[in-house]
């Protein structure tokens, strides 16, 4: 680990010296952190106090300004609302969808007509009883919502939402959609009360925690729902710490300001003592050096090859994941198993000089610049750009790193499409393919790095309309090779998750999504 630390050090030195970095936010978010959050949330506390148990859980980001979970985009809002909303169904830690406000469903015989029988006990967070018209007026929601950012294009497919009966909804689709309820259980698709008209700000789910309060750019309160209609959560309170500050997380985790932080690095877990529990796994998503297809360099085929030659992944999982994670090829993680190609991995080794010939033939002999802007508040996507950065150097690629906000970077790189590169990690929102490829398609209005293939549209419109899971799979495989043949960004790896939970709390679950589940935690005996 010590090795490891004076590697990236030395190589962290070096970017110092050639690059000006833009900290846009840091020093505040600090600030807020060490001193103005303390008041907001004692305020809270004082309020709405408890007499059992609480965690602190530190969170890298505030969640957009919308709490209402078919409108929140990110992972990190959907980690947070994990607790507090909940769809017909939901994933569980193995990857299996569970039912939670549908207690069963039956399948017609032609794929097409799903019939959920909801449980007559399930309550929202404000007392009443859930109906099939909550959950009509749910699903339609999803339907319509298509200016979301959370919008899930295929519910688009839905035909019709019937409610015959005080217990039945009836679900009916255009065409036959094996990943539809990988939808279903996603908290874009939580069931909400049909007559909320402040969800934004006052989210009322059926999940095991409920809503409290929210200090901007501080804290989210969360309180166990005692009339949750499953298994009670074991902590009573969650108090959610905005922790934008990436340099004073290990300070705030040995402090005991807060008692748990997902998305560590080693170097971070490297200076916690034995007072903390390590879980380990993969975040399942895709890091990459992310490529505006428009920006003029970047619209040449050549030059983004020439770039994935440039960049050598295993020396960025040496440097900043101490060697940990999985190397990614395309826009899939390994752990969606059957869809993971683990040969598009060696389309492009790492070879400088073919990085160079290509860029000849593009007419970049002379190399170019360009910049990549990157959220400041994760530490992992900072610390990959800042080797990249050194990386292209030796093939005449002038690269400058422009740090930012994370609402800032959602703004201008996700929605406005403003940047040239960016290295982020985007994960899956549901527990299907089309959550990772879906994006890439050219009219998608997800595309932000304004991807555009004929081929990928075709061979993605052939896995959609494909009813036989076996050749989907063969279609969606057909995706990513284009995907990485074509080099539609340079991909590098799934990084390595690590959550440090003090040790005076037990039962943290690993997902196979980038959720939270704060439910099965409880006190150490």
């Amino acid at each position: 680990m010590k090795a490891r630390t004076k590697k990236l050090t030395a190589l962290l030195l070096a970017v110092a010296a050639t690059l000006s970095l833009a900290l846009s936010g840091c020093g505040s978010a600090s600030d807020k952190q060490d001193g103005g959050q303390s008041v907001s949330e004692n305020a809270s506390e004082s309020a709405n106090q408890t007499d059992g148990s609480v965690i602190h859980v530190g969170i890298a980001q505030d969640l957009t300004s919308s709490l209402d979970p078919h409108q929140a985009e990110g992972a990190g809002a959907r980690e947070v609302l994990f607790n507090v909303f909940e769809g017909l169904y939901k994933p569980d830690s193995e990857g299996n969808f569970i039912p939670a406000v549908a207690e069963t469903y039956e399948l017609s015989e032609d794929k097409l007509v799903y019939t959920f029988t909801l449980r007559s006990d399930v309550k929202f967070h404000n007392g009443d009883t859930v109906t099939v018209e909550d959950v009509k007026t749910s699903i339609e929601d999803c339907m319509t919502n298509q200016d979301s950012p959370a919008y899930i294009p295929a519910f688009a497919n839905i035909a019709s939402v019937e409610t015959p009966d005080e217990k039945t909804v009836v679900i009916a689709l255009s065409e036959a959609d094996p990943d539809f309820m990988s939808y279903l259980a996603s908290v874009k698709a939580a069931i909400v009360p049909a007559d909320s008209e402040d969800l934004d700000t006052n989210p009322i789910g059926t999940g095991p925690y409920q809503y409290v309060s929210r200090s901007i750019q501080e804290n989210i309160i969360l309180e166990k729902f005692e009339d949750y209609w499953g298994k009670k959560a074991n902590i009573d309170r969650v108090v959610f710490k905005v922790c934008a500050d990436s340099d004073s997380v290990t300070t705030s985790l040995k402090s005991g300001s807060i008692d748990m932080m997902a998305h560590l690095t080693a170097t971070q877990v490297a200076q916690l003592g034995d007072e903390f529990n390590i879980v380990e796994n993969t975040m399942n998503l895709v890091q990459a050096l992310y490529l505006n297809n428009d920006f003029e360099p970047f619209q040449n085929e050549a030059v983004r090859q020439a770039l994935c030659y440039a960049v050598d992944r295993q020396q960025i999982l040496e440097l900043v994941s101490d060697g940990k994670g999985a190397i990614v090829g395309s826009s899939m993680f390994p752990n969606f198993k059957k869809y993971f190609d683990e040969s598009l991995n060696d389309i492009y080794s790492y070879d400088p000089q073919r990085a160079k010939e290509l860029l000849k033939e593009a007419g970049y002999e002379n190399g170019f610049s360009f910049k990549i802007t990157v959220p400041s508040n994760y530490t992992q996507h900072v610390d990959t750009a800042q080797v990249i950065v050194e990386q292209l150097k030796a093939v005449g690629i002038d690269a400058q790193i422009h740090q930012v906000e994370w609402n800032t970077w959602l703004e201008e790189v996700y929605t406005n499409r403003n940047y040239e590169a960016t290295v982020v990690g985007v994960d899956a929102s549901y527990l299907a393919a089309s959550a990772m490829l879906s994006r890439f398609r050219s009219d998608s209005s997800s595309n932000f790095v304004n991807y555009k293939n004929a081929d990928y549209d075709v061979a993605y419109a052939a896995a959609r309309a494909e009813i036989s899971d076996e050749k989907q799979t063969e279609y969606y495989k057909a995706c990513q090779r284009i995907l990485a043949e074509t080099a539609a960004n340079v991909y590098i790896q799934d990084l390595p998750e690590m959550v440090a939970l003090s040790n005076r709390f037990t039962g943290y679950e690993c997902y196979p999504l980038y959720v939270q589940d704060i439910a099965n935690i409880k006190l150490a005996e």
